[in-house]
């Protein structure tokens, strides 16, 4: 009878974490600047094909809900004005790879507070300054008006030992040569420590 309630108790707590960690997943959020705000929600069930639905709110002309499918999870969205047209813009934090540590920005931007149109995010593999020592473990937070990444940089042919050093980029969202807006990189540096 002790062995049975023994085992109730482990099953019943094996239960309640992988519910916890199920509902730690799902992103259900709305973020604000000034009058107008996103909220997004995405079940991040499947890393391999995610939905996510964006609902924007307080635009000057009504702005249509938005669904798009992304490869990875969606782990923190970030909302401020990048591209200096007054209105907020909304950058996706999207993580994928082997352990899920690769990150990516999905952004969308407000057009004059009355349409919304997709920010082409740069792959860092195709910059061979930047990309060097690069083995994902990204943050992106928002300072400014701009949007910066951050990762540790790792030994060359040593893969899993960081330097003791962190890459900055610093990036802005700017008109593109085919009409689009894209990410521009304002600058990067490396911090010790």
């Amino acid at each position: 009878m002790h062995n049975i309630i023994i085992l109730s108790f482990l099953l019943t707590g094996l239960f309640a974490t992988v519910n916890v960690q199920a509902q730690a997943r799902k992103i259900d959020t709305t973020a604000s600047f000034g009058n107008a705000s996103y909220r997004v929600k995405c079940t991040n069930k499947n890393e391999s094909e995610n939905e996510v639905l964006i609902s924007p709110k307080g635009f000057k002309e009504e702005v249509r809900d938005v669904s798009i499918t992304i490869r990875g999870q969606l782990r923190k969205i970030l909302v401020d004005d990048l591209n200096d047209d007054g209105y907020p813009d909304l950058l996706l934090c999207v993580y994928g790879g082997a352990n899920g540590e690769i990150g990516n920005i999905i952004g969308i931007a407000s057009s004059g507070n009355t349409s919304l149109t997709s920010v082409q995010f740069p792959d860092i593999y195709r910059d061979p300054k930047l990309r060097q020592g690069y083995e994902g473990h990204d943050e992106f937070t928002i300072l400014v008006g701009t949007l910066q990444q951050s990762f540790p940089i790792y030994k060359s042919g040593d893969a899993g030992t960081p330097i003791d050093s962190t890459r900055v980029i610093q990036y802005k969202i700017v008109n593109g040569n085919n009409g689009g807006q894209t990410f521009k990189v304002l600058r990067s540096y490396e911090k010790k420590g």
